[in-house]
């Protein structure tokens, strides 16, 4: 075996030994974990750097952690250069400009050691059920006008030194959030995870020596980087332009205009502008250039090479770029803690614009999801509670298929159990059901919308909502009709008063917050939609007779 070459078997080895780490941390993080959105929503991610913090494997987990990770990872060793660190050490930090946007999203990076020689590191993310700030969940939009309002904000430290965790520090967070018990559990499951992936990755290392694996890891590198660039390559070159809105950053503003120009150079290379949309809002829901980068660079893998591995070679073809002070790229303190709904609708302006490059490739808009934090203090326990919550409706569709319905858009996440969350909050989930006639009619029919009613059985708590299509339909291709917009009703068997998706609300006992998210776009003309399918909709209640008659003209046979 040469220093410049490793033979396939053990190639192939060592790089389903290094997948089998990333997502073994992720398995590891997932079954410790205390909160419901680690544990049950899957709101975390996994990944493998070597000695220079480049991305070699992830697990497959949360696209917008994953994406954001390598800046992440970066900004660690920036603030901790190599020689500084020592085995056992691991860094935390939530920046949002460093990592993925907001602070809930804590990064823990641990150097690998062996010898007392740095390998390389592992790193994990988590979505903190709270960090502080304005509102349960550190999530308010309305508001709140910079960053200073969202909470407990952490550079780089180090949290654990030669293998102990730092008390001073870990008090420190734990005394600035509404759920201290949670966040610790939360933490110490990231920290557990980083171990176990430590573990495997020094064996691998003992193993097959660490010249083997440098050189194996620049294969994996370099490999990577040649199928994206091929598949890149493909689409026909141009400049292929997309403009959307989103419904504005809270009650009384105006749309966010989100607008992209994606260039194909016909050689192997693309990149993204964002510039021609909004200015940075005076609303906790901009997005830091590290989180647009990262659901860009996810479109991107998703249209041209969905199933290569992602690393450092692989995101090295893309170029993400928006105008400083834009909506997709402003300057701290701008305040970004509502972010997460930003990741569809990054998906679907790229969406719209590959479909006129790809059009067999793309589908029509997502329906939005929700996801909402109600919380207040325990009647019960005289203690703060969080409801996380994360709610999914349909995909768009696409040549060929129907949208599939209540999975994940974009996010990889999980819809969590009702029955978590009645476990573990002062509520009751009264009703979780598709609703009829709302996927967009075409050729193949967009996905339903999701319809959750919550009732409050404490006293008092606070709604911070977080969602959108309120105003702006997902949008169909090719003659493809839009979703339907969603909406949210406060007591809906009551006066049904309709509530802003970005609002914040005081609900009292009995209150009974209604979700009610979008349908997705439908694909192609209406017309050619064939009438057994309409027929099969019909039996499986995503479209009621009068829908079938209204969108399709259908007329139904002799009983």
């Amino acid at each position: 075996m040469s220093a410049t070459t490793v033979d396939p078997i053990t190639l192939t080895v060592i790089w389903n030994t290094l997948m089998s780490i990333a997502e073994e941390l992720g398995t590891t993080l997932r079954n410790t974990a205390f909160s419901e959105g680690v544990r049950e929503g899957d709101d975390f991610a996994t990944a493998i750097f070597d000695r220079n913090g480049r991305l070699i494997a992830q697990g497959n987990f949360s696209p917008g952690h994953l994406g954001s990770m390598p800046a992440c990872v970066q900004h660690a060793i920036d603030y901790f250069p190599p020689e500084t660190l020592r085995p056992g050490d691991s860094i935390l930090l939530n920046d949002s400009f460093m990592c993925s946007g907001h602070f809930p999203d804590t990064f823990q990076v641990m150097p690998i050691f062996l010898a007392d020689a740095l390998v390389g590191y592992v790193a994990c993310s988590a979505h903190q059920v709270d960090m502080g700030g304005a509102a349960p969940g550190s999530q308010k939009v309305h508001g709140v006008t910079e960053s200073f309002q969202e909470g407990l904000r952490i550079l780089p430290v180090r949290f654990v030194r030669r293998g102990n965790i730092d008390e001073d520090i870990l008090r420190l967070v734990l005394g600035n959030v509404r759920m201290p018990d949670k966040v610790r559990g939360d933490l110490l499951a990231q920290h557990t995870a980083n171990l176990s992936a430590a573990s495997r990755l020094q064996q691998l290392f003992r193993e097959h020596g660490d010249e083997t694996l440098a050189t194996a890891y620049e294969i994996i590198l370099d490999r990577s980087e040649a199928a994206m660039r091929e598949a890149l390559a493909v689409v026909p070159a141009g400049t292929y332009s997309f403009d959307d809105c989103m419904d504005d950053y809270g009650p009384g503003t105006d749309p966010i205009k989100i607008a992209v120009d994606v260039t194909f150079d016909g050689v192997g290379a693309v990149e993204l502008d964002f510039s021609r949309s909004s200015d940075v809002v005076p609303a906790a829901i901009n997005s830091y250039i590290n989180y647009t980068r990262a659901y860009a660079i996810f479109a991107i893998k998703v249209f041209c090479d969905a199933l290569q591995p992602q690393t450092a070679g692989s995101m090295r073809p893309i170029t993400v770029t928006a105008r400083e002070g834009s909506f997709f790229n402003p300057a701290f303190p701008a305040p970004s803690g509502g972010r997460a709904i930003l990741q569809i609708r990054i998906f679907d302006a790229i969406n719209g614009a590959i479909a006129q490059a790809l059009p067999h490739r793309a589908m029509g808009a997502f329906s939005h999801w929700s996801n909402p934090n109600i919380g207040g203090i325990h009647d019960e326990t005289g203690r703060p509670f969080v409801m996380y919550d994360l709610s999914l409706a349909g995909y768009g569709g696409r040549q060929g298929k129907d949208g599939v319905e209540a999975l994940s858009p974009v996010m990889n996440c999980s819809n969590i159990p009702v029955e978590v969350h009645e476990t573990h909050n002062p509520v009751r989930v009264r009703r979780l059901e598709l609703i009829p006639d709302t996927g967009g009619a075409g050729q193949w029919r967009g996905g339903c919308g999701l319809r959750k009613d919550i009732e409050l059985l404490n006293s008092t708590a606070v709604l911070s909502h977080l969602g959108d299509r309120h105003r702006f339909q997902p949008y169909g291709l090719f003659g493809g009709e839009a979703g339907s917009l969603g909406e949210t009703l406060l007591n809906p068997d009551g006066n049904a008063e309709p509530l802003h998706s970005k609002g914040m609300y005081d609900l009292k006992q009995g209150d009974v917050v209604s979700f009610r998210l979008s349908g997705a776009g439908g694909y192609g003309p209406v017309a050619d939609r064939d009438p057994a399918a309409v027929a099969r909709d019909l039996a499986d209640g995503y479209v009621t007779n009068e829908g079938a008659i209204n969108d399709y003209g259908w007329e139904p046979g002799p009983e």
